[in-house]
């Protein structure tokens, strides 16, 4: 006999071959969802939960974000194990240095200056979470959590509360603020001042958040929409044109997955820099 969820299966891949001509098809692949894609016609459904009518159910992405949280956490453990019993790094730990000096010396040294060691470890975190999350996204059937516009605004608030505990902590919450107000502003622009310079702080991690999101999740729907014209002009020969520019566009994605980390990140320690450092 076939149980309910071995029909709720062949049902939706039914209606995904039935949507593959439309853009269902590619929000189905690029949205969040409460399955684990194990191949094109086979699902394995989440369990659902909710406490107090809030709705607490694990999707893919949430499975896909404590994968990448469990790879970092190994493999930064290995790394620091490897300096406790040599100080001369070779083989996986030589490679994961480079980064590791990269976001040092490259991001968190020149945007934040003097006593940039305070805020390396969330810049290196950062840095390392986002790029675990965008190449985990590139293996088949597999989620890409940081094109989840909820998971990168919580990151840009962290980015946010760093930044403003930075400020206060180098100037005094009073010296801070004040900071924020362009010297020799008349008093009466005074109270425009004010809610413009309040505005952009806000702006800073919603661009951040908005940045991260809408990079990761364009180049899947690119990907997937040149997969789809195969289905659209209901054709094979679509193929030899739609498949050889999706590869192409793949191999981009490496090269974003590399560079939203790196912007991200260079944003973050430039944000962190002009509060800590307001007088340059």
């Amino acid at each position: 006999m076939i149980d309910s969820t071995s029909t709720q299966i062949i049902v939706d891949s039914l209606k995904t071959t039935k949507a593959a001509s439309g853009s269902d098809w590619i929000l189905h692949h690029v949205m969040d969802g409460n399955y684990l894609d194990f191949s094109p016609f086979f699902k394995l459904y989440l369990p659902h939960f909710e406490l107090f009518g809030l709705d607490l159910s694990i999707t893919r992405h949430v499975i896909f974000m404590w994968l990448g949280s469990l790879l970092l956490f190994i493999v930064m453990t290995r790394v620091a194990k490897a300096y406790k019993s040599s100080m001369v790094p070779k083989g996986f730990t030589n490679f994961w240095e480079i980064f590791i000096v990269f976001v040092r010396d490259e991001i968190a040294k020149p945007t934040i200056g003097k006593g940039f060691e305070k805020f390396l470890p969330y810049l290196l975190t950062a840095f390392f979470f986002i790029l675990f999350g965008n190449f985990l996204g590139l293996v088949p059937f597999s989620a890409t959590f940081t094109s989840n516009i909820a998971v990168t605004a919580v990151m840009a608030i962290f980015s946010f509360i760093v930044t403003q505990y930075g400020g206060m902590r180098s100037n005094g919450a009073f010296g801070y603020f004040k900071g924020l107000i362009p010297h020799g502003v008349p008093i009466l622009l005074l109270p425009i001042m004010i809610v413009v310079e309040f505005l952009g702080l806000l702006t800073k991690p919603f661009a951040l958040a908005i940045r991260l999101f809408a990079n990761m999740t364009a180049g899947h729907i690119v990907v997937y929409a040149l997969i789809s014209l195969i289905f659209v002009m209901q054709n094979v020969a679509w193929a030899g044109l739609a498949i050889p520019m999706a590869l192409f566009i793949y191999s981009l994605e490496i090269l974003v997955a590399l560079l939203q980390a790196y912007i991200f990140t260079i944003l973050s320690g430039l944000f962190i820099g002009m509060a800590v450092h307001q007088e340059h």
